[in-house]
């Protein structure tokens, strides 16, 4: 086995653009589950949007980067709320079915050869991201060091996504941390008792909704900027990836979701180079190298079962936020 490619595999998983939108995806579904207590399970479809949102309001609209990341906003907001209407009013199982329901649907609306010239369908679509490419202020050459190394536009698009991720951090910290934190956190624990006190408990939920979904949707950007949107990037088990890190690093906290993207993806790396490679010298018995590479979403989904029973509350987690879990 090629120990050194292992490593490097692994390594670069701490710092790519693919970590960064996941965490993303993450810290907006901790608005959602970990803050409010809404049952998500529709994550990739405000990813898709905010994904399709910016490649469609440059490609079709000719809007420059910054517009076309603001419509990506606006486009996972507007998602938000047309799912919001009638979703709101439902709780627990009921609310993910309509969820992942509602996310397949932006899927397959996306497959659909009805708008083809527009959003690709199954071939998606490409050169979307040259605008904000021309914006690169870091000269032709390489960046990094040992086994972090990337391209001027690797680099530039690595960078930026830091950059949202922080301000995006930063933001939840001070909502959370507000009398609208507070409230939302109510709705989370008892809605009853909180509407009660007089409080609009629809508009809350709302507007964590809509909060939540924008910073998916910048995170579905940031997945495609670096190469190109496709309908089948956006399938249910991306759903589940993000819920993977969310609950590995804690639901309820900030840190957590970051945390849990990095680990689930340096886990993924690692186990996708080294179970290849053990199969290629006979270590995992009569399976193949593809064989193995799928195996380790197996081994993922065990590790999340184990996290699950064991620590609830994820990595740096407090137990005494899940109450709400039945």
């Amino acid at each position: 086995m090629d120990w050194n490619a292992i490593f490097i595999n692994t390594a670069q998983a701490l710092f790519s653009p693919v970590t960064v939108a996941f965490a993303m995806a993450a810290l907006g579904l901790a608005v959602h589950f970990g803050f409010v207590g809404l049952l998500n399970f529709g994550i990739a479809g405000f990813m898709a949007v905010g994904a399709y949102g910016y490649a469609i309001s440059t490609l079709s609209f000719g809007f420059p980067w910054w517009a076309a990341l603001i419509a990506a906003m606006a486009a996972s907001a507007a998602f938000a709320v047309v799912l919001g209407i009638p979703t709101l009013q439902l709780r627990g199982d009921y609310l993910a079915i309509v969820t992942i329901a509602s996310a397949e649907i932006v899927r397959l609306l996306l497959l659909s050869t009805t708008w083809i010239e527009t959003t690709g369908s199954a071939d998606g679509l490409v050169a979307y991201a040259n605008g904000f490419r021309d914006i690169n202020p870091f000269p032709n050459g390489d960046y990094g060091f040992g086994p972090w190394s990337y391209t001027a536009n690797q680099f530039w698009v690595l960078l930026f996504g830091l950059v949202v991720l922080a301000l995006s951090a930063l933001l939840i910290w001070r909502l959370v941390n507000s009398p609208w934190g507070r409230v939302i956190k109510g709705i989370r624990e008892d809605e009853d008792a909180v509407r009660s006190l007089g409080k609009n408990v629809f508009a809350y939920k709302m507007q964590a909704l809509v909060v939540g979904g924008v910073i998916a949707g910048l995170g579905g950007a940031l997945y495609v900027l670096p190469s190109s949107a496709n309908p089948m990037l956006f399938a249910t088990s991306l759903t589940f990836f993000v819920w993977t890190a969310l609950l590995l690093g804690g639901a309820a906290t900030i840190f957590g979701p970051l945390l849990g993207a990095v680990i689930f993806w340096v886990l993924q790396a690692f186990l996708g180079s080294i179970l290849p490679a053990m199969a290629e010298v006979g270590l995992l018995g009569g399976l193949s190298s593809s064989q193995a590479g799928a195996l380790r979403f197996v081994l993922v989904g065990i590790l999340l079962v184990l996290i699950v029973v064991i620590r609830p509350q994820g990595i740096v987690g407090d137990k005494r936020e899940l109450t709400f879990v039945k």
